[in-house]
């Protein structure tokens, strides 16, 4: 779905909707596997690595082409702030797996509440056109930023957690 939402968001003529609607079909897509993998039993390793990445890149995506579109540090910021925090926790989860610690980096409520308010606000944001004076893109810009600030919270809790493997490396 990422070349599909991409090019009709990139696209001379603009199809905010058709682009939106990529997007959040992806995102309903991939909450039913997940949801139907943890509820059947048959969820895999292949699976658990896989899916992680392909959320990231379509986020990432996505939030670099409004940053673009949008080429305002309004959008720059919170953008930023949730792309590296991606980096950083997709990093800190190999390395915790690295140390056999894998089990003490847990997806928290709050991750869950700033992948919402993300979602959210990336589906308003590519279905309009970047006018920061519109309601709807003020309310996808006030998502994502509610969304960046949960990302910084998440990020320090999975830190947190992590802490102790950081602090003793792959002596535990």
């Amino acid at each position: 779905m990422i070349p599909i939402f991409a090019a009709a968001y990139i696209l001379p003529e603009k199809y905010y909707l058709f682009a939106a609607a990529c997007f959040s079909l992806a995102a309903l897509t991939d909450w039913l596997d997940g949801y139907l993998a943890r509820r059947l039993g048959q969820t895999t390793p292949f699976g658990a690595f896989l899916d992680p990445v392909a959320d990231k890149l379509i986020v990432v995506t996505a939030l670099a082409l409004l940053i673009g579109e949008h080429g305002s540090v309004w959008m720059t910021i919170p953008g930023l702030i949730i792309i590296c925090r991606e980096v950083f926790v997709s990093a800190l989860r190999e390395w915790m797996a690295e140390v056999n610690q894998r089990g003490e980096v847990k997806v928290v409520l709050v991750a869950q509440v700033k992948t919402t308010a993300q979602m959210i606000a990336v589906i308003v944001l590519l279905a309009n056109p970047a006018n920061p004076t519109t309601m709807w893109v003020l309310i996808g810009y006030t998502l994502l930023y509610i969304a960046a600030a949960l990302t910084l919270w998440s990020m320090a809790l999975y830190l947190r957690s992590a802490w102790p493997a950081l602090r003793h490396g792959s002596r535990q």
